[in-house]
């Protein structure tokens, strides 16, 4: 089959239907493990840590950002995507590499409705939503086209978090498929 990525047009005419994603109390939909590169486990279950993130992921090893002394940059320890994008992206699911998003969940992500600092209960866990921007790296470019990631960075974008959330792990805990992202007051 081939690469057949989404057009702006689309994106931009499935724009309501992801805005109108459920503001909070959304069911765990996915999960993904990446213990290396490219490689993508979907486990029922995840163990969440503040020291370790989740343990035996790639997050540990190879973060893609950095505190100044050099550890892993807590802040990008879980990425949540919002399946509404994730199912309009992801459109060769045999061919083409699931996003890698730790958790996903139909839930709207935008800063409006979970600014930073948000702490969202999954499952036992805790995670803190941060200050940090998914802009979608070049790995989404390549894998679902230059408008996915065009899209994500369009005037006014930015807020709406089309890409998701990256976030702290606050409380150690387990999230499940099925468990609930619940923000707490």
């Amino acid at each position: 089959m081939p690469f057949d990525p989404i057009s702006m047009a689309e994106l931009m005419a499935a724009l309501p239907h992801v805005l109108a994603a459920p503001k909070d109390d959304a069911p765990v939909q996915g999960l993904c493990f990446r213990p290396t590169f490219k490689e993508r486990l979907f486990p029922d279950h995840l163990t969440l840590t503040a020291a370790l993130g989740i343990p035996g992921e790639r997050w540990l090893t190879a973060p893609w950002l950095r505190l100044p002394d050099g550890a892993p940059d807590p802040r990008i320890q879980v990425s949540i995507l919002p399946l509404r994008v994730m199912d309009l992206v992801w459109r060769d699911r045999t061919e083409t590499l699931h996003p890698g998003d730790n958790i996903v969940a139909d839930l709207d992500m935008s800063e409006a409705n979970l600014p930073e600092g948000t702490l969202l209960t999954a499952g036992t866990a805790v995670l803190r939503v941060s200050s940090l921007f998914n802009d979608g790296c070049v790995k989404w470019k390549v894998r679902y086209g230059e408008a996915a990631k065009d899209w994500i960075t369009l005037p006014g974008h930015p807020p709406l978090r089309l890409r998701g959330v990256l976030c702290a792990v606050e409380r150690d805990g387990i999230v499940r498929l099925g468990d609930r992202l619940r923000k707490l007051a």
